[in-house]
């Protein structure tokens, strides 16, 4: 595993237009090689639009199978720009069983592993749960060249119990591809609360597993074709935290960036020894959380 770690962060805007996207993902991609990156990190569902918003059988045409076109196009791009690529997609698994997943590719083109979100939300203009059954790959980080890394997706990032397990497991570094924005008629107040909560929860399990954390998020304002909510617009904000949740980069809210963040990975040991909350872990009397409440 390297000593430090170059990586590459792409906050885009996105059209209704799959290969559009595409050929700007693979521009960026092939940019922040060029420029020194060891790993590229696109955000979540990257292809497309948000497509979460509504509730709508047609939206189904837009899940890959894998292999298949998805795999092959960024396992070009990985390989020609000699880079590990962190990508998104709607996977059509079977006839009515499709999942939110990333897949990670090494820098030799191949498929390095695979991450199904565990975590699926249901709330207004996030009806994730009509498309995506949940994750069956469990926690385990994925072995690649730059390291051993937890990948996780967007709604996952609000729940410890799976940066804790990415962490157990070996992670050498936590990623989250991100879809993530306000409701535009929320007040700025509250919009702001809902952000720093975001950065604020990320923040936290670098904190308490001494880890890197690289999050990415979309950015702009995308419609909402039902019309039943004002739309989203995603508060990009992306940004990657060191193992004691110091801030070393962070994008703006409201424009697309390309970002490359150098991460000393060999930190995470020296910030293990000097806070050891693995140490003090009190495993004997953690029976509770695998219960849905303790009455």
């Amino acid at each position: 595993m390297k000593k430090s770690l170059k990586a590459g962060i792409v906050q885009h805007f996105y059209a209704d237009d799959v290969e559009v996207n595409r050929q700007r993902n693979l521009a960026a991609i092939r940019s922040l090689a060029g420029d020194g990156a060891d790993i590229v990190v696109l955000s979540e569902l990257h292809d497309s639009l948000y497509f979460c918003q509504e509730e709508n059988v047609d939206n189904f045409a837009l899940a890959r199978e894998l292999p298949g076109d998805f795999t092959d196009f960024y396992g070009e791009a990985a390989r020609d720009s000699e880079v590990v690529i962190v990508a998104s997609t709607f996977e059509r698994r079977a006839p009515g069983l499709y999942h939110n997943t990333a897949v990670v590719f090494e820098k030799d083109g191949s498929v390095a592993g695979m991450y199904r979100k565990m975590h699926i939300p249901d709330d207004p203009g996030f009806y994730e749960k009509f498309y995506f059954t949940p994750g069956d790959l469990g926690f385990t980080p994925i072995e690649t060249s730059v390291g051993k890394i937890g990948v996780l997706v967007c709604w996952d990032q609000w729940f410890p119990e799976a940066a804790r397990l990415m962490t157990l497991r070996g992670a050498d570094f936590l990623v989250y591809p991100t879809a993530i924005g306000w409701n535009p008629e929320d007040t700025d107040d509250e919009k702001n609360r809902q952000r720093d909560a975001w950065i604020t929860i990320q923040r936290s399990h670098a904190v308490a597993n001494g880890l890197p954390v690289v999050s990415v998020n979309r950015v702009g304002f995308e419609e909402d074709p039902s019309k039943q909510t004002a739309g989203i617009e995603f508060w990009g904000s992306s940004f990657v935290a060191g193992p004691q949740g110091e801030v070393l980069a962070m994008c703006p809210s409201d424009k697309a960036a390309e970002k490359i963040v150098e991460i000393d990975l060999e930190r995470s040991e020296n910030v293990r020894c000097w806070w050891p909350f693995l140490r003090d872990r009190r495993i004997d009397d953690y029976h509770g959380l695998t219960r849905r409440f303790l009455d």
